[in-house]
């Protein structure tokens, strides 16, 4: 998992409040666990004219010209702006895969489904939550600039604006040292790699028949 310390990235604003998880990757596109490849079909429905399936040139697909990420301006954004409750519904965890895959390191919203919010720390994807009326004013600050800017500080806990204004967040400090140190479940488990290794060697001695061969 890439590591997350700080980030300055363009704003894409989703407007919407409750958006679940399968309008984050519908459930068409779940037959892959492979982690990539699920960002041309973020917000697949909303983001295309017709039916998305496995497979298909998305290249050749026609573009609903309204959809956010579909205007120039947003093309290469890589924080999401969004409304409360966002992640809820099915807990997959392809969902966060989607945003990451797609260029988000980070979204922003005034709440978040629970298990959403855990899944995406668990991916290099930093979900922070903002007070409603702080949301409303970058939206309206996003929607008076182009090219508007963020800059997120996960080592000082902040958001810095173009004008300088600060927005402070909380992160659970566990949380926050596996993103600084690029850890997911796995990395923090290969940190006590020669431990685990010394006791699978002590247990080969001591019960040497559970590693036996069968007959």
């Amino acid at each position: 998992m890439d590591a997350f310390t700080q980030m300055t990235g363009i704003v894409a604003p989703l407007d919407r409040a409750n958006v679940d998880t399968d309008a984050i990757i519908p459930k068409q596109f779940l037959k892959s666990i492979k982690r990539t490849g699920f960002g041309p079909n973020l917000f697949d429905a909303w983001r295309y004219l017709d039916q998305g399936e496995p497979g298909m040139d998305n290249s050749k697909r026609p573009l609903n010209t309204e959809f956010v990420l579909n205007q120039a301006r947003y093309r290469d954004a890589s924080i999401l702006l969004a409304r409360k409750n966002f992640g809820c519904g099915s807990s997959r965890e392809h969902a966060p895969w989607a945003l990451l895959d797609y260029g988000f390191r980070a979204i922003i919203a005034p709440s978040f489904a629970d298990i959403f919010f855990n899944n995406c720390f668990k991916n290099g994807v930093l979900p922070i939550v903002l007070s409603e009326d702080e949301v409303d004013r970058l939206f309206a600050d996003v929607a008076a600039q182009d090219g508007y800017r963020l800059q997120v500080d996960l080592i000082g806990q902040r958001i810095i604006t173009p004008s300088a204004a600060e927005f402070a967040f909380e992160v659970d400090p566990f949380r926050k040292h596996c993103l600084v140190n690029g850890l997911d479940d796995i990395g923090l488990t290969l940190q006590y790699v020669d431990d685990i290794r010394a006791y699978e060697a002590r247990r080969r001695q001591e019960a040497p028949w559970l590693f036996s061969e069968p007959a």
